[in-house]
């Protein structure tokens, strides 16, 4: 559970590049995330480059992150494979989260960029990447070494849990 607690959202990153063998331990758990009806619809597009990742900073109003980050994930989904429609959300978020938490074990920073539901942004993104029309773009994973430190964050309260009933 320590990855769990540990990660965090980070915005600021060394100037210091991602190996590949770091790179596919990342696809290798957004893979492994469960999905609705094991149809397993999601992609991923990996940005290394620094005009690419700098553009998607452009028209993404809030991936300007991107700027330093030396690396990003685009979790997509290929609409077609999709079993039960509309879970793809479901899908990719638990694909992005697995990403999110592996790179806490491998001593790298992230964070979760929101495409889908906002569809200027999901458009916006899907058409710089060259998607096919029958693809989504879920979200953008800012990946890097960290240039800032957070510290865990309890966010558990009695407001918010109920049990049996409301």
């Amino acid at each position: 559970m320590e990855e769990i607690f540990k990660r965090r959202s980070i915005r600021k990153y060394q100037d210091k590049k991602v190996e590949p063998e770091k790179i596919e331990k990342l696809l290798e758990a957004g893979v492994a995330a469960p999905s609705a009806g094991n149809e397993q619809p999601w992609h991923f597009v990996v940005i290394k480059d620094r005009e690419r990742l700098n553009h998607l900073a452009e028209i993404h109003p809030y991936a300007k992150m991107l700027k330093e980050a030396p690396l990003a994930i685009a979790v997509c989904a290929d609409l077609n494979k999709q079993k039960y429609e509309g879970f793809w959300v479901q899908d990719c978020s638990a694909a992005t989260e697995n990403i999110l938490l592996e790179a806490v074990t491998l001593d790298l920073g992230t964070v979760w960029i929101g495409c889908h539901p906002a569809e200027d942004r999901e458009k916006a993104v899907s058409d710089y990447l060259e998607m096919p029309n029958h693809f989504k773009t879920l979200s953008l994973v800012a990946v890097g070494y960290p240039a800032e430190e957070k510290g865990k964050v309890d966010r558990l309260s009695d407001d918010i849990v109920h049990y049996e009933k409301w």
